[in-house]
C-alpha cells in the first residue's frame, strides 16, 4: 500500500491507547514500542476503516 495522507501509528491496527491518572500513554503492540498518534513506522497497516477511505479517496 502507498504511502497516504492517513499513514500514521493512530490508524494502524497495532497502535493502543492506555488512559493513566498521569495522562494518556500510546504504544504499538508489533513492535512493544511506545509512539506517539502521529509518527510513521513503515510496518504500518490500516485499520479497516482507513482502508475504505484510502479506497474511496483513490476513487476521485
Amino acid at each position: 500500500m502507498s504511502e497516504s495522507r492517513f499513514h500514521c501509528c493512530a490508524t494502524c491496527t497495532h497502535f493502543q491507547t492506555n488512559k493513566t491518572q498521569q495522562g494518556m500513554t500510546y504504544f504499538c503492540s508489533r513492535l512493544r514500542y511506545e509512539t506517539k498518534p502521529d509518527y510513521r513506522f513503515n510496518c504500518w497497516e490500516p485499520k479497516e476503516h482507513i482502508v475504505k477511505l484510502i479506497k474511496k479517496e483513490q476513487g476521485k
